[in-house]
């Protein structure tokens, strides 16, 4: 079964560390290093304050094997895949194909791990404001919960257990 809204709040003392809500479950996260802000800006480090849609996501077929259990849409992700954090490029805040000379891009396929899950939360994307922020996900988390460039973060088994709980009607709220 589907659950309605998740729920994310920073620990008290430490900004960049958090507790995410899932009925009377509360599982540990990372958050940006500027903690949870207002007023989001691109390279701010902040995960934005607000009521986001999680708009599906995309799994690493290689290191998870077959795709999650979710209700939310996945695809699997490839080599090339990016996501475009250059405000001065028209993709901005979108999926981009990698090379793109010129262009500044975070690269989807990853070695460390960290998206092997990621799930787009629909952060400035409609309509997309340039600057104010841009590949905010949900995803894996770095050992020690080290804080995230603003996007929310989980430990591998705690984001694939959540997935099963997570659908198209699923909010998250930040803040």
């Amino acid at each position: 079964m589907t659950v309605s809204e998740i729920r994310v709040r920073a620990l008290v003392g430490d900004r960049c560390r958090g507790q995410l809500l899932v009925g009377p479950a509360v599982i540990p996260c990372a958050l940006g290093a500027g903690g949870i802000v207002s007023d989001k800006r691109e390279g701010d480090g902040g995960s934005p304050r607000g009521r986001f849609r999680l708009r599906g996501g995309a799994y690493r077929p290689d290191h998870l094997g077959p795709r999650p259990r979710t209700a939310l849409p996945l695809r699997a992700t490839r080599p090339g895949d990016g996501w475009c954090d250059d405000r001065r490029d028209r993709r901005y805040n979108r999926p981009i194909r990698l090379p793109a000379p010129g262009v500044s891009a975070e690269a989807m396929w990853r070695d460390d791990g960290l998206y092997d899950v990621v799930i787009d939360l629909d952060y400035n994307r409609a309509p997309i404001r340039k600057g104010r922020g841009s590949a905010i996900f949900l995803h894996i988390a770095r050992d020690g919960y080290r804080p995230t460039e603003g996007c929310v973060a989980l430990a591998r088994a705690d984001l694939l257990r959540l997935l099963g709980r997570l659908g198209p009607r699923t909010r998250l709220r930040i803040g």
